[in-house]
């Protein structure tokens, strides 16, 4: 989903609620890792022991405050008191009301304040990176490549905020021109997932804002600390601005704020990004009300590999896809398609590679390996592995938890499937890679589009004729269609997002910015 070294080779989860933890004796505050003196970087970001979830031009919540814990020792880290559904209404009004101030700032000013935004992001960048390690689980160069994502788009949106615009058309009448005019939908409405805490907020955020509307983020609960973060860092630019805070309003929470978004005609437009599951819900209860939404869901993403493949791409290339983020990317690549000729020399160089991977602490500079986020993913991917043992699959790598603290498992290649088998056919968030032989062309890129999902997809070849085949209409039905290079790792430049089941959304860059605002024709 965003730019990493080429070297590393569900959404709404409710975090643990506790009724009293405001009171809590003096012993118990002193376990968070927030009061640990190695951790108390956390406060460089106005982080506390216990901290106010809802922002909409001052702080509070009085909701349920739940624990967030470090998935790499499952230690709990600080707490957040969410939003009760009285918060969300009155941050919507809030939010609605500074639409009225914010629409009427010229675009190149709100580029010029987003720009600000950006700036105040790289002043925190290694802090933020190192928070989003510590809270979702992913290594310190991709928290840190995570904030970063973040300011490139803040850049990109700048430049954007001077070139919105639609073309004069010709008219019928003597004498008249056809104009098309584009306005801010007003109030969009973002619900983002543990996988990518800052990066997937950001891009809609910073193209939102230039378009002149104003943002609900709600992230997911077991990394709002990185939510809280965030939005302070926001809040000083727009307080530095004179401009109401409103504006990137916050609304920690879980299914009952994601579900008064989602049916609330104030939210003009609902970005949303999560399990294809979550996302049918919401696209149903956003249509309901004839809203307009954003989906960006589930991938179940395929490498091919034909014989003239360079191999010294190929490997490397697999290896970042599958493992990278532990296998937690919406564009992690689940399946490989290898030809018959070369399958059996890429899976024994693939074991050599896996074995070389090294594993550990996420803020530690040396590893390339992190853990799963929370507990459940663990099991989920221990089901999946006896699953695809069921169904005929052989586990030639890993397939068990590691023996440490944390949610560790190993990364897991497995061979033998069938290229229909119900498991590889199902996304499972975890770094477990389903290898198949393929004989043709013909067959691979029907087995490539015969998920139900369509985001990313790649092949490896130096076919010129058959790279073409994959761009057009009989090749890739993806939104990501790849060529020599991973599944991941997609640039802000162009338009993210997959078709199908992935939603059909599109975010970041290109035309995506059509997507938050509304046309008129004069």
């Amino acid at each position: 989903m965003w730019r990493v070294p080429r070297q590393l080779c569900a959404h709404l989860l409710r975090g643990s609620k506790l009724s009293d933890t405001w009171n809590r004796p003096a012993a118990f505050m002193s376990t968070l890792l927030i009061n640990q003196a190695q951790y108390a970087w956390l406060k460089e970001l106005g982080l506390r022991e216990e901290n106010e979830g809802v922002y909409n031009g001052s702080w509070g919540g009085r909701g349920e405050v739940i624990t967030t814990y470090c998935p790499a020792n499952n230690e709990p880290i600080a707490r957040v008191r969410q939003a009760s559904v009285a918060d969300y209404e009155e941050t919507v009004k809030k939010a609605r009301e500074a639409w009225r101030i914010w629409a009427e700032v010229p675009a190149p000013k709100r580029g010029e304040v987003v720009r600000q935004i950006g700036d105040a992001l790289r002043e925190k960048i290694q802090v933020l990176g190192s928070l989003v390690s510590l809270e979702m689980g992913k290594i310190l160069v991709e928290g840190v490549g995570e904030v970063q994502e973040y300011v490139d788009i803040c850049d990109y949106a700048v430049g954007l905020s001077r070139m919105i615009g639609g073309p004069i058309l010709p008219s019928e009448r003597p004498g008249h021109a056809l104009i098309e005019q584009w306005n801010p939908v007003g109030l969009v409405g973002i619900i983002t997932a543990f996988n990518f805490p800052v990066a997937v907020y950001g891009w809609n955020n910073a193209i939102a804002m230039i378009c002149g509307n104003v943002c609900l983020w709600k992230g997911a609960p077991t990394t709002s600390l990185i939510s809280v973060a965030v939005t302070k860092i926001i809040a000083k630019v727009l307080e530095d601005n004179k401009l109401p805070g409103a504006i990137c309003s916050l609304t920690c929470g879980g299914a009952d704020i994601g579900t008064a978004m989602a049916k609330d005609e104030r939210v003009n437009l609902l970005s949303f990004t999560g399990s294809t599951q979550v996302g049918k819900q919401v696209a149903l209860m956003v249509q309901e009300r004839f809203g307009r939404s954003l989906l960006e869901l589930g991938g179940n993403n395929a490498i091919i590999a034909f014989e003239d493949a360079d191999l010294s791409l190929v490997v490397p290339s697999a290896l970042f896809a599958a493992v990278g983020t532990a296998g937690q990317r919406c564009t992690t690549a689940r399946r490989l398609f290898l030809h018959e000729s070369i399958h059996d020399e890429v899976v024994n160089r693939l074991k050599k590679a896996y074995a070389q991977i090294r594993v550990g602490n996420p803020w530690d500079s040396n590893v390339l390996y992190g853990p799963l986020h929370t507990k459940q993913s663990v099991s989920m991917f221990l089901g999946a592995v006896e699953e695809a043992k069921k169904e005929g699959g052989t586990v030639v790598y890993g397939g068990k938890v590691m023996d440490r603290p944390g949610n560790y498992v190993e990364p897991t290649i497995v061979t033998g499937l069938a290229h229909d088998a119900s498991i590889a056919h199902t996304e499972t968030f975890a770094p477990i890679l389903y290898v198949f032989k393929f004989k043709s062309e013909e067959e691979v890129f029907a087995w490539n589009n015969e998920v139900k999902q369509g985001l990313s997809s790649s092949i490896f070849t130096k076919d010129l004729g058959r790279i073409f085949r994959w761009l057009g209409p009989k090749g890739s039905d993806c939104g990501i269609v790849n060529v020599n290079i991973p599944t991941s790792g997609a640039e802000i430049g162009g338009a993210f997002g997959g078709e199908k089941h992935t939603g059909g959304g599109r975010e970041s860059g290109s035309d995506a910015w059509k997507q938050y605002m509304r046309r008129s024709t004069c």
